[in-house]
Formats: structure tokens, C-alpha cells, sequence
């Protein structure tokens, strides 16, 4: 990624402002953590007349095509239309610019306050009683069978096209193919066991492509935004569903333990079949080979990580965080092939 000077973002904020409140100045622009995907600022609108508010800046990164993941413009396309529709929490797109290759395109959206917080592995100074864990995770549930709901072409995005499972499963395959054999062991067998199995589609819906807490914003109990649209697409509802439930007994670890208020936290987390109960209130649909697809998101988790421990392997001061995971993916492995039902090597 080439070097990039956040003042000229700043400025061409303002300019595209000022275009719909003449006037308008963004400044102050701090920046978010979080995705690898692109580059995100907390910044003030200042509007002649209006309180200052606080925004989110979301640019495409400095030197690379604007595509897939990078594609800020279809992140914001997706909030916008979801913002319109009845009953879905995402933030509020205030402006955009397309940009040119010299120039990232990015968008403004509303600053949403609220805690982005994975009960069962995160870490936070100030983590969520059990109690409310329970409730945002049951809120969680029936926000995805909302949306699930919206159908695509009403939606505005019948024009994309469905990514299937085997196309999805062939993605996490290219990306395993890429690391070494000790990283994930038997991850071969897993992805043969899947393809082995592909369930009968389902009619299918909008998916967020990474739906779990971490990736909402709460004020207390209350849902207040879906955030981190990079990756969605229309598929399979059944994959984002799976995603969400396999969150609630996750393999894959970043720590070797966490402080007590946190592990309080987690316990927190409804059983997968009370999420499901509050997904069906929502959505009464038939929800036929959920293993299948539990296994598969055990998969998909080995495929990401095994990347990311890949290039952690290549530094000199190795990331913690990553070498924690590493040690889990065998066990995310094994998991996988459990919820299958194809054998498992015994426990050395």
C-alpha cells in the first residue's frame, strides 16, 4: 500500500460535503481499528447552522484496485438500501465520492456509538454482563432473519450474482492451498468431506459474509448497527446462519485465556439451538443440512486464519495473537470433521 497523507482525504471530504450542505468542513479524522480491507477514520462534519457531528470516513487503500473487498462504493451501496428497509439497524451513508485511480474513491457514513464485542473471544476494559450478552445475541439472531427476509430483487440487488456453496468452498480451498500442511492438518479431508455432501440450494437472500457480534454495534442491549459490509453477497442464507451459531462454541482462539469479567461475559452466549429459536421467530423457514454448513463455517475459519498465521510465520516479531491461533487450528479442524460425521484421528 502506497504512503498516504490523511489530509487530502479530509479536504476532498469537505469538497464532496459542501456539495450537499454548502459550507461544511470535515476535520479532526482519527483513525478506527479494524479491517485490513480499507482505510477508516472517525472525522467531524461541521454544517453551517447544525450541531457538529461525528462521521465515518471508508476509503479504498492507495495503490490498489478497488475491487472485491477493497470496493468501498458497493459497501456503501448495500448500507444505503438496507438503511431503507424496515426494521434493519446499519449506519446512515452521508456522502460518497467515486474517486480515480490517484484519487481512492471512499464514503461518509454516521458515527454509531456502541461496543463491537465477541463474547466468547474478545477482551474489553468494560465487558457486557452475561445478561446482556444473552439478549444481544437473541437481538443478533432475529436481525439476520430480517434481513434474510428482504427479498433481493425488492431489495435492489438482483443484479448480483449467487455465489453457491461449492463456489465458496472452492475460494477457502485456493487460499488453504497456499500455506503449509502442518498449518492446518487434514484440512484436505475436511474440504473432501464437504464436497462430498453439498446440500440442495435454498432460495437465496442478502448475506453479510461475516455476521457475528463482533461485527454489530451495541448500546447496551440494544442492536444499534450492522457494521463491516466488505464481503457480502447474495447466496445461501444457511452460511451466515451457520456463522452466527458457530459463535456460540467457538474452536479457534486468539489468547490463551482472558481476565474473569470476560470469561464472565461469554457465559452469557445462548446454546446454538436458543439462537436458532430466536432466528425461526423471525424466519419460519426449513433450514434442512445445518451440520453441513457448521462444518463448512469450521473450514472457512481454518481457511482465514491459516493465512494470516502463513505470513505471521515470515516475521521477525511474530504476532501473539497469531501464534495462539495456530495452536487451534488442528482442533478447528477436527471440529469440522466432527459435525460432519466423518472420522476423526484419535487425540494423541
Amino acid at each position: 500500500m502506497t504512503e498516504f497523507d490523511v489530509n487530502s482525504l479530509t479536504t476532498r471530504a469537505t469538497a464532496t460535503a459542501g456539495r450537499v450542505w454548502p459550507g461544511s468542513v470535515v476535520s479532526a479524522p482519527t483513525p478506527l481499528p479494524g479491517g485490513v480491507s480499507s482505510l477508516t477514520y472517525r472525522a467531524t462534519l461541521t454544517r453551517p447552522g447544525l450541531p457538529d457531528t461525528g462521521i465515518v470516513l471508508k476509503m479504498a487503500p492507495p495503490g490498489l484496485e478497488p475491487v472485491r473487498n477493497r470496493d468501498v462504493l458497493r459497501q456503501a451501496r448495500i448500507i444505503r438500501l438496507l438503511c431503507a428497509a424496515p426494521g434493519v439497524r446499519v449506519p446512515s451513508i452521508l456522502f460518497e465520492e467515486d474517486g480515480t485511480p490517484e484519487r481512492p474513491p471512499f464514503f461518509a457514513m454516521t458515527l454509531v456509538d456502541g461496543q463491537s464485542y465477541e463474547p466468547l473471544l474478545d477482551v474489553a476494559d468494560s465487558p457486557p454482563s452475561s445478561g446482556t450478552v444473552a439478549v444481544r445475541a437473541r437481538a443478533a439472531a432475529g436481525m439476520l432473519a430480517r434481513m434474510q427476509n428482504l427479498d433481493p430483487l425488492a431489495l435492489g440487488v438482483g443484479d448480483e450474482p449467487v455465489v453457491t456453496v461449492a463456489d465458496e468452498l472452492a475460494r477457502w480451498q485456493r487460499l488453504l492451498d497456499t500455506v503449509d500442511d502442518d498449518i492446518a492438518p487434514r484440512h484436505a479431508e475436511l474440504h473432501a468431506a464437504l464436497v462430498d455432501r453439498i446440500p440442495a440450494p435454498v432460495a437465496p437472500t442478502l448475506l453479510h459474509g461475516d455476521y457475528r457480534l463482533a461485527n454489530m454495534l451495541f448500546s447496551g442491549e440494544d442492536l444499534a448497527a450492522v457494521i463491516d459490509w466488505e464481503i457480502w453477497s447474495i447466496g445461501d442464507p444457511r452460511t451466515d446462519l451457520a456463522w452466527l451459531l458457530m459463535h456460540t462454541d467457538p474452536v479457534h482462539r486468539f489468547r490463551r485465556s482472558r481476565p474473569a469479567p470476560d470469561v464472565e461475559a461469554g457465559t452469557g452466549m445462548p446454546s446454538r439451538s436458543e439462537l436458532l429459536g430466536a432466528y425461526l421467530a423471525e424466519r419460519d423457514v426449513p433450514l434442512p443440512d445445518l451440520d453441513w454448513f457448521l462444518a463448512y463455517c469450521h473450514y472457512k475459519t481454518a481457511s482465514t486464519i491459516s493465512v494470516f498465521v502463513k505470513r505471521n510465520r515470515r516475521r521477525t516479531d511474530p504476532d501473539p495473537a497469531l501464534v495462539v491461533a495456530a495452536d487451534s487450528l488442528a482442533e478447528v479442524i477436527e471440529r469440522g470433521l466432527t459435525v460432519l460425521g466423518a472420522p476423526v484421528a484419535p487425540q494423541a
